[in-house]
């Protein structure tokens, strides 16, 4: 899964170098690179935060899964401070189109991960969960045929 805490750094980096190269008068075009690695965070923290949401049935049964909703949580938060503070930046210096710009390269981004990371993600998430569901069941007929041969034989 994606690492929320990663994903969250990754965008305050970013969103640092944007805030200094909106203070040193850049174009907002020459912020390309920095605004596309804050939408993918943005983007990867809003799939932790749906994974959060509903966590694998293993999952919810070791527990912890609330101690990671609110970890999520507290990091979304911080994203959705980071984006009004952006939209305002932007909105102010380069005029109200230009945050329209930044939420065209955001709405790309995330189509972009969900075709290319996402996906594969919640294949590798799949495929985990039907083999350690097999696993289980073969474990349970195993010892269920171990129980009645022990209670044929003695």
């Amino acid at each position: 899964m994606i690492d929320p805490v990663t994903a969250i750094g990754l965008a305050t980096t970013a969103y640092n170098g944007i805030k200094s190269a909106i203070a040193t008068g850049k174009d907002i075009q020459d912020m390309g690179s920095q605004l596309g690695q804050w939408a993918k965070a943005i983007s990867d923290l809003d799939y932790a935060s749906q994974k959060a949401d509903k966590p694998p049935w293993y999952k919810a049964l070791g527990g912890g899964v609330q101690s990671s909703a609110m970890e999520v949580w507290m990091h979304k938060k911080k994203a959705e401070n980071m984006r009004e503070e952006l939209r305002s930046y932007i909105s102010l210096y380069y005029g109200p189109s230009a945050w329209d710009e930044i939420l065209s390269i955001e709405a790309e981004m995330r189509k972009s991960q969900k075709e290319e990371i996402y996906r594969k993600e919640e294949l590798k998430q799949s495929i985990m969960e039907w083999g350690l569901g097999i696993f289980v069941f073969l474990l349970g007929v195993g010892i269920m045929g171990v129980v009645i041969w022990l209670a044929t034989t003695g």
